[in-house]
Order: C-alpha cells, then structure tokens, then sequence
C-alpha cells in the first residue's frame, strides 16, 4: 500500500469519529441504544454502504480535485493532511464538524497558490453545505409534526413501547449509517483515485469505509454527548425523528454523488425539532459554538493546505 494513502486513513478515522457519533448519537443518549451495540452497527453498515453506493461520489469529488490543480500523489496527500488534522481538531473540541467542508477547503487553498481552483465548478458543494441543514430540519419538523403528534402519542399506551421504539431506533441507525458510508466515503479517498489512478473505485470504497468505521469504533463517543442533548433536550421519539431525518437527507445526497456532512443534518433535524418545540428550548450559545465551527472549518484547512502548497 502506498504510504501517502495514510493521509485520507487518518482522515478517515476522524470522519468516523465526529460523524458517524450522530447516527445513533440521540439514541444512546436516550438509552434506547447501548453505546456499544450502536458502533458496531455503525461501522458495519458504514463498510456495506461505501463499497455498494459509495462510487457517484468518489468519482465527482475525484475529477473537482484533479481539475482543481490537485493532479499529483504529493499534492493530494498534503490537501488530506490539511482537511485531516482540521477534522482531528474540531473533534478533540467536541464540535461537530464537515468533513466535507474540510476536504473543499483544503482542495481549494491548495489550488490558490497554482491558480488552478475551480470556483464555479465548487458550487454545487458549496450550496450543499446550505441545503443539507435546510433539509434536515425541514423533514424532522414535518415527521416531528406527523409522528409525535398524531401517533407517538398512541403509542405510548401500548404495552410493547418500549420495544417498537428501540427496533425503530435501530433500523434507523442502519440506515443512516449506511447513507453515511455511501455519501462520506468521497470525502476519504476520492483525491486518490480517478484521474490520480493512486486507488481504483472500488478500492477507494472500501479503504474508506473501513477507515471511517476504525473511527467510530475507537472515538465517536465525546462527539455524541455534545449532539445528542446539547442543543434540544430530546425525547425518545424526537430522537427517532432527527435519525430519521438525517438518514432520508444524507442519502439523497448520496444518489446525487455530492458528500455533506452527517454533523450538519442532525443539528439541522434537532432544530426543526425546536422550532416545534419552541425556540427557548434549543441551546443557543452551543448552536452558536457549533456555527463558529462550520464557518472555521473550510477557511482553517483551505489556509493550512495552501500553506503545505508553498513547499511543493
């Protein structure tokens, strides 16, 4: 294996760690979920969905970074090195953050210094980061407004409540950790295949599932507490709600092969949630902390990354 393929594993591994933390994020912190049964569910699906769904993504995110000026093995490992130690940061600070964002912004600032960076070729990804908390709010307050009004409160006056709403977790969980595998895959080793030829698709697929599973499995847990009741105080069925939302969101995205942030979708779902709630509910100065942090990411690793450019 090449050495410089180490770079988008590290990367990988802090993935894992802060993002996939938000599929069964409010589940174990409603205990519904053992922490333990959620990251191994995690990581398997994560592997199962980035080998099978995981290619539209890899193959965009691949040819924006080649023809972003990112055309050589030495110049993607120091973009990955870049959004790598961004993410790795933001996650010992307990905040959510994009990997997506990290990987742009390292794409761009390492295109700076050749003027090579495709601006307007960066807008389809740049409007994802808008839409995709936009969109997960907007399903979990319609589902929010559907299944806590009308059936959660059914029910609850069934005897097997407890049991429907843990298998329901679960299957969620499933799926939103499958979404993530299929749509953040990209964000791992997409600089290293397609035109670069460093890894073929399919290796690309698997080589970052397995990396951002060892991230779920090794450090999701601080990430989960700060996601999981942070921001909005959760009920069993909110929680539901938000993975719900954040599984339908992250997989369109998936099908339309652009990677966005689970991070982004959860907070997105947790605040449609609050809105139903009322808006003295959610936890404004975290949201606030969690803002700072989606605005820092792209502008920290696209600084560090053309920095790492001035000595190639």
């Amino acid at each position: 294996m090449n050495p410089l393929l180490l770079a988008g594993m590290f990367l990988g591994w802090g993935l894992g760690a802060n993002d996939s933390a938000n599929i069964f994020g409010t589940a174990v912190y409603t205990r519904i979920v053992k922490y333990s049964t959620a990251i191994i569910l995690t990581a398997v699906f994560v592997i199962i969905g980035a080998y099978l769904d995981g290619a539209h993504g890899i193959e965009k995110l691949s040819s924006y970074a080649f023809n972003g000026g990112i055309d050589t093995e030495t110049k993607a490992f120091f973009v990955m090195i870049a959004a790598a130690f961004t993410v790795a940061a933001m996650t010992f600070l307990k905040l959510p953050v994009s990997t997506s964002q990290a990987v742009i912004g390292a794409i761009i600032g390492g295109g700076i210094n050749r003027g090579t960076t495709d601006f307007s070729a960066g807008i389809q990804f740049f409007s994802a980061w808008v839409f995709t908390p936009i969109g997960a709010m907007i399903i979990a307050n319609l589902l929010y407004k559907l299944i806590s009004n009308r059936i959660g409160t059914r029910l609850t006056a069934y005897r097997f409540y407890e049991v429907f709403i843990r298998f329901g977790y679960i299957i969620a969980g499933i799926m939103g950790a499958y979404s993530l595998g299929a749509n953040n895959v990209a964000n791992v080793t997409a600089v290293f295949a397609g035109k670069l030829n460093m890894l073929n698709v399919q290796q690309a697929a698997l080589l970052g599932g397995i990396s951002i599973a060892f991230g779920a499995l090794t450090f999701s847990k601080p990430v989960m507490s700060t996601v999981g009741q942070g921001i909005v105080p959760l009920s069993k069925v909110a929680g539901f709600i938000v993975v719900i939302s954040v599984a339908i969101t992250v997989y369109i995205y998936a099908l339309i092969g652009i990677p966005v942030s689970t991070s982004q979708a959860v907070v997105g779902a947790i605040i449609g949630i609050g809105f139903q709630l009322g808006i003295k509910t959610i936890n404004l100065k975290l949201l606030r902390n969690i803002l700072f942090g989606w605005v820092g990411t792209p502008l920290v690793a696209g600084v560090f990354s053309f920095l790492l450019s001035l000595f190639i």
